[in-house]
């Protein structure tokens, strides 16, 4: 039997224009899942360089990784950073 060789798929390493960045994070609001928009809120940051996040925001790398995990829970006002620090903005329609 032959083996199937797998590669680890960062989207981070995807997201290239602001675009890409915003379609991807429209699609994780469009689930609603708390811990998928946090997570995926982590990969755009990583995506533009996490040391540059956390001195735009004024918070420490690591507290950033941990709160943008899939395991992590930010404040509201951490988000609000993170998304100005990204140069987004949160927008609200009626549904």
């Amino acid at each position: 039997m032959d083996r199937l060789a797998t590669f680890p798929w960062d989207a981070a390493e995807h997201l290239e224009t602001k675009e890409d960045i915003a379609a991807y994070l429209e699609a994780a609001l469009e689930e609603g899942d708390p811990a998928l928009i946090v997570a995926i809120l982590g990969d755009i940051a990583r995506s533009k360089g996490m040391t540059q996040i956390a001195r735009e925001t004024g918070l420490g790398r690591e507290s950033l990784y941990k709160a943008l995990s899939t395991e992590g829970n930010p404040e509201f006002a951490t988000v609000l950073k993170v998304l100005k620090a990204l140069g987004l903005r949160l927008q609200v329609v009626a549904a």
